[in-house]
């Protein structure tokens, strides 16, 4: 979507939107939203009435002040209804302010639920979509704010009500001025419609901007980074890019707003005349004794009223004016389609998975990334798939995890197609361990061995031999909590235990670890101890590659003493399979996989 030329919301389509955040709102909080639409009219209708009190009093003690006895009474009563309106106020602004904390909660935390499920159920290919990436920044954007929209609604349909009624009022008791305020308020409500539609555009064409500079002052907090930026001498160009970044999209919102400057002052300048003609006028009827005292107090109160009502209704419109311009982003996002396999699903560990002619193309690519790839895995069977950087190794564990379908060819496990199905079922078979594993700063050394599978209580046993397996006993006996440590500096157990920082090699045996502790029949290794020293790495892949080891492994790798103890080599050359074989049959051909492993070849005792 080109957004420069994003167009703008029909009436039909502002009024279509107003009733969906009214809808769901009232959904999820049916009590409270009836609350506050009663609240509507109680703030927009006591502060009229108690204008209409106080100009009454003050006529009232004007006669009393002239000998009416009887006058002096009634003031009373006007001062009395007056102080109980005031407090009824009062009271209703202390329970009107606790229900909009309620309704604020459970829209905010409805709406974000489903935002976050959205998300995690799209197709895997958005994540890599920029197109996506920016819709959600939008649609977020506006997922913020939806929990306050609702109190917006309200604001606007109450000082819209005290507008409406304060210029009826007026007109009732003096039609003249009723209709100068009316004309006043109309030029301000134009001018602050246009501006929040040019805030709208400007911030759909700055979404980049604001991306890349989220990015960096995440990437200055981040512990992990700041070794690397302080000793390549990024910190202060960073922070200049950042300060670049910022000023160069708020320079653009000013510059939008600076546009309406004059016609802004000229309608306020309107305002000002209109209130301060009508005070004047008034004033001098009153000295002319056509008008009783009261009416001053009443013109005033009523006149200021409008105008700032129609301020506060131009204001919150402007500001919803911007949100509802979004809500076509928002819901544009929850109507991506999610991810959508077949259902099948799997009865047993299969047998055999096949890839049959398969060419990937990744979404919106000029060419493939993998090209005819044929071949077969046996349940039992110990892979490993070797190639230069760029070769399609990852790409090809991304197809094999299900993540992507083929762009053509078919993969199948037991003749059931991967596009047939279903995700979950194929992906509780497997163990799949990811160069860029998660590190899971935020608990202990427990849990991230334990998310390997969270779908059963937590079993000790199985605990300890998946840490043994990924030879990480060693330095979790020696970490000051063992396994109740937090891996990061920056946190803390409840007893106030600091955290400890793991390196690359100690947080790769974690997260090897928890793909053994989840104990799938399928082993899937995206080059998993690049941070292991050789010799703890080829006591890992000893036990994996083992005769006796039942479970299906396949593994990335660019050491030989891992490769060369599979069973079956898989060699990817510019996305294609060039060879295929044992160690021994593919080093005798001397062809690409003798030359990708040479110098380990010829220096073994340094492998």
């Amino acid at each position: 979507m080109d957004m420069a030329n994003k167009r703008k919301l029909s009436f039909r389509e502002y009024v279509s939107a107003i009733l969906g955040v009214a809808g769901l709102s009232f959904r999820t909080a049916p009590a409270a939203i009836g609350f506050k639409l009663v609240g509507v009219l109680v703030d927009a209708l006591l502060p009229i009435a108690v204008t209409y009190f106080a100009a009454q009093t003050t006529t009232q003690l004007a006669f009393a002040f002239g000998g009416d006895h009887a006058a002096g009474e009634r003031a009373m009563w006007y001062i009395a209804a007056t102080a109980g309106l005031g407090l009824l106020t009062t009271a209703w602004t202390s329970i009107d302010q606790y229900v909009q904390a309620v309704v604020r909660y459970k829209i905010e935390a409805r709406v974000t639920d489903m935002m976050y499920h959205q998300f995690l159920s799209l197709d895997f290919w958005q994540y890599d979509n920029k197109e996506t990436a920016d819709l959600y920044d939008r649609a977020q954007k506006f997922s913020q704010f939806y929990a306050y929209i609702f109190d917006r609604l309200a604001g606007i349909l109450s000082q819209f009500i005290t507008l409406v009624f304060s210029i009826v009022a007026l007109y009732f008791a003096l039609p003249l001025i009723a209709l100068v305020v009316l004309i006043a308020v109309i030029p301000g409500v134009y001018i602050q419609i246009k501006i929040s539609r040019t805030q709208i555009a400007h911030w759909n064409n700055n979404v980049d901007t604001r991306r890349t500079r989220s990015i960096i002052e995440w990437d200055l907090l981040q512990p992990g980074s700041i070794a690397e930026l302080r000793l390549n001498g990024l910190v202060r160009h960073l922070l200049d890019l950042r300060k670049t970044l910022r000023d160069k999209d708020e320079h653009e919102r000013l510059a939008y707003e600076r546009k309406f400057i004059g016609k802004r002052l000229l309608a306020d300048a309107l305002e000002v005349a209109t209130e301060l003609g009508s005070l004047i006028w008034i004033a001098g009827q009153i000295i002319a004794q056509k008008q009783p005292l009261g009416q001053f107090v009443y013109v005033q109160q009523l006149v200021s009223r409008a105008l700032s009502s129609a301020s506060g209704f131009v204001g919150q419109l402007s500001t919803i004016d911007e949100d509802l311009g979004n809500l076509f982003d928002y819901k544009q996002f929850m109507e991506l389609p999610t991810s959508k396999r077949g259902g099948r699903t799997l009865p047993a560990t299969p047998e055999v998975i096949k890839f049959n002619d398969v060419s990937f193309r990744y979404p919106g690519a000029k060419q493939d990334v993998l090209r005819h790839i044929s071949f077969e895995i046996k349940k039992g069977q110990h892979i490993a798939i070797v190639g230069e950087n760029g070769a399609g190794k990852s790409t090809l564990i991304k197809l094999l995890t299900g993540l992507y379908l083929p762009t053509k060819g078919t993969i199948t496990a037991d003749d059931i197609s991967f596009a047939d199905l279903d995700s979950t079922s194929w992906h509780k078979e497997l163990s799949v361990l990811h160069q860029g594993f998660e590190r899971y700063v935020f608990t202990d050394i427990q849990n991230n061995v334990y998310f390997g599978d969270v779908s059963r209580p937590l079993q000790k046993g199985r605990l300890k031999d998946a840490i043994k397996k990924a030879e990480a006993e060693a330095f979790i006996d020696k970490l000051p909590r063992k396994l109740k440590t937090y891996p990061s500096t920056w946190m803390e157990d409840e007893e106030g235990n600091r955290g400890t920082q793991l390196s690359g090699g100690q947080w790769q045996r974690v997260a090897l670890a928890r793909s053994f502790y989840r104990d799938a029949p399928i082993i899937i290794l995206d080059e998993p101890t690049s941070a292991i020293d050789a010799v703890a790495e080829a006591r890992i892949f000893k036990r994996l590659f083992a005769k006796s080891n039942e479970k299906t492994v396949v593994t990335i790798s660019h050491r030989l003493t891992t490769v060369e103890k599979a069973d079956t080599i898989i060699v990817l050359v510019e996305g294609e399979i060039t060879e295929m074989g044992t160690h021994a049959e593919l080093v005798k051909k001397h062809g690409a996989y003798y030359h990708i492993f040479q110098e380990q070849l010829d220096r073994p005792n340094e492998t």
